[in-house]
């Protein structure tokens, strides 16, 4: 059973100075329930390298461990599953490769989109950029920001889980859950903050809050 309260997604070069394993190891003590391991500036052996102490840590600890984009990443980790976005390989060649087990995640960002990764056999959303966020070089301002009525629709249109994903901090995460969402995704929320461990409690109590 997968924990969506609170999924962390890594980025070293957003994490104030420290490893990704310490964010990672301080956001398990918070109560994070899915980590996924991102590093875009990294190479891929970098990143199976920063990967292997995640899957450690993830392992002991039970949480679910998801690799982003990268397929052959997630296999070579033993990872639980992958998250697909627009270009990475499509849900269905993923569940060929990875197999019936793996979890297989999709972000969308409309209802139709939505619709379609659930069709083809997603296990779950990434929903968003819910608010304006500046994470991804591609969603930096508010004209990008799907807003939470995106998300009750998107609630309404599939039955598979989703995490809303993009600008969400402890203050604003319990209107995601209101609106539908199963949990948030965040970046800085918890690679940023003084006390990661901290800061994911607070992301937990937040969604809590909304449910």
């Amino acid at each position: 059973m997968v924990d969506w309260d609170v999924y962390l997604v890594t980025q070293a070069s957003l994490s104030a100075g420290r490893s990704t394993d310490e964010i990672v190891a301080a956001a398990i003590e918070g109560g994070v329930g899915v980590v996924q391991l991102r590093e875009k500036d990294r190479t891929a052996r970098e990143r199976y390298e920063i990967g292997r102490k995640i899957r450690k840590l993830t392992r002991e600890s039970g949480v679910t461990f998801v690799v982003n984009d990268r397929v052959d990443l997630a296999q070579a980790l033993d990872a639980d599953g992958v998250h697909l976005g627009d270009d990475d390989l499509s849900v269905s060649v993923a569940r060929d490769l990875l197999g019936d087990d793996a979890l297989i995640g999709r972000s969308v960002s409309t209802v139709d989109d939505a619709r379609e990764a659930a069709a083809a056999g997603a296990d779950y959303l990434g929903v968003g950029a819910v608010f304006a966020t500046g994470s991804k070089d591609d969603i930096d301002d508010e004209e990008h920001a799907v807003g939470t009525d995106r998300v009750a629709a998107i609630a309404e249109a599939v039955d598979i889980p989703f995490v809303g994903i993009g600008g969400i901090t402890a203050e604003n995460a319990t209107e995601v859950v209101e609106a539908g969402a199963d949990g948030v995704a965040v970046i800085t929320a918890i690679t940023k903050a003084d006390d990661p461990a901290a800061a994911t409690a607070e992301l937990r109590n937040a969604v809590e809050r909304g449910r």
